[in-house]
């Protein structure tokens, strides 16, 4: 791989963020064909490629968008098929907290204003107004690592639709309402609901694109393995 083509890989890597507002064209059919078949060279293991979409388009957005936003706002409750992490502590909060503000902030919602922030959330379930959604599966026989290889997956979905101009945000929320989602597609029972991705043509002038998260440096997530290493007590 020459310098130009990792500097591209790169540019990806950070530009991509989660969009939170599309613009309403759908895009063609053989565009969202071409960003799968990319996606789909992610790696699995065996190579037994768990992952199987669901994507919609035209009115059929539109009547999952408007059933599901109804639903969270009648009958929420969590219902993953896969369990959410019970909390979170330490570094994992903090970051959490620092990427709502500043989703907040950039939407004019001040700290505390619980009914602005209630009505950011069920943006969630209106699919933050994008033209498709993609409901991510794998197969429950196959437990956490079909889920990691899924996981690949949606990275790959992700990276490939930023090359080509898509906005997307891979959504733990449509998840959440995992037994409304597979009796609105008939998912089968042996199929696990793990995630939507929303995806269209990003709305520049959105205020909610207008931030970007931190992330944590090279010296925050490695430990080097040098020789230098010692284990607790060591001399």
């Amino acid at each position: 791989m020459s310098g130009a083509e990792s500097q591209f890989v790169d540019r990806l890597l950070a530009e991509r963020q989660s969009c939170r507002g599309f613009l309403p064209d759908p895009l063609e059919r053989a565009e969202i064909a071409e960003l799968v078949a990319a996606a789909s060279h992610a790696p699995s293991w065996c190579n037994t490629q768990p992952w199987e979409l669901i994507i919609t388009d035209g009115e059929e957005t539109e009547r999952f968008r408007k059933a599901l936003r109804a639903h969270a706002e009648t009958s929420f409750a969590d219902a993953p098929d896969m369990p959410f992490p019970p909390a979170y502590e330490g570094v994992y909060r903090d970051r959490r907290r620092e990427c709502g503000w500043q989703l907040y902030q950039s939407l004019g919602i001040d700290k505390g204003d619980r009914v602005a922030s209630g009505l950011q959330m069920l943006e969630n379930f209106s699919l933050f107004g994008a033209p498709h959604v993609a409901v991510v599966t794998t197969d429950r026989r196959l437990g956490t690592y079909g889920a990691l290889d899924c996981g690949l997956f949606v990275q790959s979905f992700l990276l490939a639709a930023q090359s080509r101009g898509i906005g997307t945000i891979a959504q733990a929320a449509i998840a959440s309402q995992a037994p409304f989602v597979r009796e609105h597609f008939d998912i089968p029972e042996d199929r696990l609901v793990l995630l939507g991705i929303s995806f269209g043509r990003p709305d520049p002038d959105h205020p909610a694109n207008g931030f970007r998260t931190r992330r944590a440096g090279v010296e925050e997530i490695v430990t080097w393995a040098d020789g230098a290493l010692r284990h607790a007590g060591e001399r």
